[in-house]
């Protein structure tokens, strides 16, 4: 069922602190700025985000990180020329990063939205990203499981 709503206040309304929100965009061309700027006027604290990046500039994603909101980014593409908030703060321990290959990234959000828990993927087996993570060995090949980036709704 789709719920509509009036304003872009209502539609963050239920955000939470703590809460896990996906922000779509490819650096910041596609990013919902409306929508993030009212993230931040619903005062919500300790977010996870999951985004290609992890912001630019001083606007939308960069500014949630600038103002001490995210907790934790779910990212492929931390480190840019102009991702210096996000810097700064990773730098000084004020924010956890999960880095994830793109295409696992990718997969990790379809399989959210499809309500599966994991998938086995070659990519990243053998390396630092597969520590702590479920391995096999399937039709001769290595694999890591990842888990879906968010949680659903039951």
């Amino acid at each position: 069922m789709l719920n509509f709503v009036d304003t872009v206040a209502d539609a963050v309304a239920g955000i939470k602190d703590g809460s896990t929100v996906m922000i779509g965009g490819f650096g910041n061309a596609g990013q919902p700025f409306e929508l993030i700027d009212a993230l931040m006027d619903c005062g919500a604290r300790e977010l996870t985000v999951v985004n290609n990046n992890a912001g630019q500039g001083d606007q939308g994603l960069a500014l949630l990180i600038k103002e001490g909101r995210v907790r934790k980014m779910i990212c492929s593409f931390p480190r840019q020329s102009d991702s210096w908030h996000f810097d700064a703060k990773y730098k000084a321990g004020q924010i956890e990063l999960e880095l994830v290959p793109q295409g696992n990234l990718a997969e990790r959000i379809r399989a959210a939205g499809a309500g599966i828990g994991g998938f086995f993927t070659p990519t990243g087996y053998g390396t630092m990203l597969a520590e702590g993570k479920e391995t096999r060995i399937i039709g001769g090949r290595g694999q890591v499981f990842e888990t879906r980036s968010t949680r659903t709704s039951p």
